[in-house]
């Protein structure tokens, strides 16, 4: 495996692939990587040629309260982990080679991408899909994997290759959790053990709601009050978003049919928590 730095190294490694019939799987990741990112390394593995991770730390997609500097940064240990599962490449680039000087191109999903954590974090999703859009023409991609968890940027990220026509494919795997059911995040190795302990209370609430719809419940404003109720439960905890929208469209539902996802934000401590559950109400 290597690591590749410079964006002309990587483009010209793709045309290479590329004009010998490879197909490409590529990761892009920030980073920090943990089990989560590792399944999706797996299944591009699996099903492609070549297998291309990408380690960045986008400054896009950060607001100016936001924990850039913060951000966990280990490249010789991520580049171990990546090589573990078979990677070809991790490409690590400088945000002054993704972003050189005189760069102003912006990409932004409209719609999508002001609702929702779009609305507390304005400019977020706007980030994310320069940031995607720019590996995306760098990598030369087949396959291009993300993890549920990020459920909204998932959504926003298949509507950008809709739009856009570009020529990859994008796949969403399943979160991955911890054993208490918390989703894996790069960000939680900044929580404490006592916040670690209360953070597993999101998933309880998600599928309590999960349970209470089975149960026939089709309310969204109790359901709402149900998940909010049992994480403000554990005291560090602050809620900042509970949403139950359409699967597809993110729009909040009135009554519950169809595929429904349930998303919710907390903060606890200087740790922003987000989780999701997709349910099918019938």
């Amino acid at each position: 495996m290597r690591v590749i730095r410079r964006v002309k190294e990587m483009v010209k490694a793709a045309e290479r692939w590329r004009r010998r019939g490879a197909t490409i799987g590529f990761v892009p990741t920030m980073g920090a990587l943990h089990e989560g990112h590792l399944s999706l390394i797996r299944a591009a593995r699996r099903e492609h040629d070549v297998v291309v991770v990408s380690v960045f730390v986008n400054p896009l997609q950060f607001g100016p309260t936001e924990d850039f500097a913060r951000y966990p940064r280990d490249l010789p240990r991520d580049a171990r982990l990546a090589a573990s599962e078979g990677t070809d490449v991790v490409f690590a680039p400088e945000a002054s080679e993704m972003y050189p000087a005189g760069c102003c191109t912006r990409v932004e999903v409209e719609g999508l991408s002001h609702r929702l954590e779009g609305a507390m974090r304005p400019g977020h999703f706007r980030g994310v899909t320069t940031v995607v859009a720019t590996l995306f023409h760098i990598v030369q991609p087949t396959t291009a994997y993300f993890g549920q968890k990020d459920y909204q940027q998932a959504a926003i990220i298949k509507r950008m290759v809709q739009d856009l026509r570009l020529p990859v494919r994008v796949r969403v795997l399943p979160t991955i959790r911890e054993l208490d059911g918390l989703a894996m995040s790069s960000r939680h190795a900044s929580l404490s053990q006592t916040e670690r302990r209360q953070a597993g209370v999101l998933f309880r609430a998600l599928t309590s709601a999960e349970d209470a719809i089975h149960d026939g419940e089709r309310d969204p404003h109790r359901l709402r009050r149900r998940i909010s109720r049992l994480i403000q439960q554990q005291p560090r905890l602050r809620v900042q978003a509970i949403a139950i929208v359409d699967a597809v469209t993110l729009e909040p539902v009135k009554a519950l049919t169809g595929r429904v996802a349930i998303l919710v934000a907390a903060r606890l401590g200087r740790t922003r928590l987000i989780d999701n559950l997709l349910v099918d109400v019938t």
